[in-house]
């Protein structure tokens, strides 16, 4: 599927500390604003999933949405570290010859904990103005 999307998009929860923490540090290694964003919670994001028919109804993960694909889980977080400035390519060169399903059992087991231990918000994180034209409006 071909989308009109120009750059790949990360998908996050807005209420995630942990995720927007995440958001954070890929807005501060990627330095040429390769990343676009959106919270999972956005209309904006449900209309991108819709277009990849993509109907995973958890959503408790990141999705990187790139090269006309819907990487989730460990996928998402290795290809986006692989275009990152810095030595952080390097996680991609070192870990993606795990198998996915072993990869996703850590991802997942952090991901299920994440609330409990780096907590949540009452509403989704807004960047501001300077950061605003990186994320999807709604």
């Amino acid at each position: 599927m071909e989308s009109g999307l120009r750059h790949p998009l990360i998908l996050f929860d807005g209420i995630c500390n942990l995720c927007e923490s995440s958001v954070q540090f890929v807005i501060k290694h990627d330095k040429r604003a390769r990343y676009r964003f959106a919270s999972l919670q956005s209309d904006a994001a449900q209309r991108v999933l819709k277009e990849y028919a993509y109907d995973d109804e958890e959503l408790g993960s990141v999705l990187l949405v790139a090269d006309g694909h819907v990487y989730q889980k460990s996928r998402a977080a290795l290809r986006i570290a692989k275009h990152l400035d810095g030595g952080w390519p390097i996680l991609y060169y070192l870990f993606s010859w795990i198998p996915q399903c072993l990869a996703d059992v850590v991802y997942d087991f952090i991901g299920n904990r994440r609330y409990q231990w780096f907590g949540k918000k009452d509403e989704c994180w807004l960047p501001d103005d300077h950061l605003r034209k990186r994320f999807l409006e709604e």
